[in-house]
């Protein structure tokens, strides 16, 4: 290694010692307002009136603010001998509370929750599974019990969701011609958001969210309005209880949350409440065949290590688990961030 390739690898070494710090970064200043402050002044601000519009002590705030800078959060100029600090694209699409496309949940999930369930990652793979833990005053390795025990976390929860969709719904249901399947159910479709998107590309479909009753009951009180009639709710268990009939089933980012067994039972089930030619469209990232890549892939391995009994797979072994419950005919595409995959019975 010479010693330009020394001096890159250690800059790296300490990005990476410390990249812990930026989604703390990130999700402070949106929860502080810094963000949504910017966007409504329309004009670039010095560190002393935002922190005097947002309460904080100007000392904290410049600090926070040249991190932010530092990361291409903000953007700063130098006008009448004054630091002015304003909001660039990225911050202004996603980083505010009332940005268009706002990311503040999954913010705040990834640095109040995720954060805190990798403190344990060693734990977890030394023994291969979720690790139990405290949070809401429970003791629990079962991801979803954490937060569906009260309405105000599991819509917080729905919000994390929501916000993905808002980013890369359409282009995932894009990745296939999906008009001949008007009848649809979304299983595990939370919020309704894919729903929503996927009314507005096929006018004439009908979506049923399938999801538990308390899932379906926020659904419908906080996220989904009386106008988008549409979009039904059916609540139940989809490992035990009747699946509604549907041409199209949508599976996104639910399979990679449980074991090869349990998904080869989910879509055996859905193959057989399918009607005649319809199919499964899966929703996840997908790793590659040799299981270099992507890094989003691995990161969310982990996450799912952390949280759940599933994994992250490649192509061909979701193509063995949709070829198990009697899916055929399966297509894979990239979309970006996610893959689609589409099974016809």
């Amino acid at each position: 290694m010479n010693a330009t390739e020394e001096a890159e690898a250690l800059k790296m070494l300490f990005l990476n010692q410390h990249a812990y710090l930026i989604p703390k970064i990130m999700f402070t200043a949106s929860d502080l307002g810094v963000f949504d402050l910017l966007m409504e002044s329309k004009e670039p601000l010095t560190s002393v009136s935002i922190a005097e519009g947002l309460g904080t002590s100007p000392f904290g705030m410049e600090r926070l603010l040249d991190a932010c800078v530092g990361l291409k959060f903000l953007q700063v100029e130098r006008r009448d001998n004054q630091t002015l600090y304003g909001n660039t694209n990225l911050a202004n699409l996603y980083l505010g509370k009332r940005s268009p496309k706002t990311q503040y949940y999954s913010l705040k999930f990834n640095t109040e929750f995720t954060y805190m369930r990798a403190q344990h990652l060693a734990d977890a793979v030394r023994e291969g599974e979720a690790q139990t833990y405290r949070i809401n005053d429970i003791s629990t390795k079962n991801f979803y019990e954490a937060f569906y025990r009260t309405e105000s976390g599991l819509r917080e929860f729905m919000e994390f969701m929501r916000e993905m969709w808002s980013l890369c719904g359409r282009v995932v249901l894009n990745a296939f011609d999906l008009s001949h399947f008007p009848l649809v159910c979304d299983v595990g479709g939370c919020s309704g958001a894919l729903a929503k998107e996927y009314i507005s590309l096929y006018p004439n479909s009908k979506v049923t969210i399938f999801d538990l009753p308390e899932v379906v009951e926020t659904g419908k009180k906080h996220f989904v309005s009386t106008e988008e009639h549409r979009i039904t709710f059916h609540g139940g268990d989809c490992f035990k209880d009747p699946i509604p009939e549907a041409d199209l089933y949508i599976l996104a980012r639910i399979l990679h949350c449980f074991t090869d067994e349990k998904c080869v039972q989910l879509l055996t089930r859905l193959h057989k409440a399918c009607k005649p030619g319809g199919g499964v469209l899966v929703v996840e990232i997908v790793l590659n065949e040799d299981r270099t890549g992507p890094l989003e892939a691995h990161i969310y391995g982990m996450l799912m290590l952390l949280c759940t009994q599933g994994k992250e797979r490649t192509p061909s072994e979701y193509n063995a688990l949709l070829s198990a419950a009697g899916f055929k005919e399966i297509q894979q595409k990239k979309t970006g961030l996610f893959d689609a995959i589409l099974g016809r019975q």
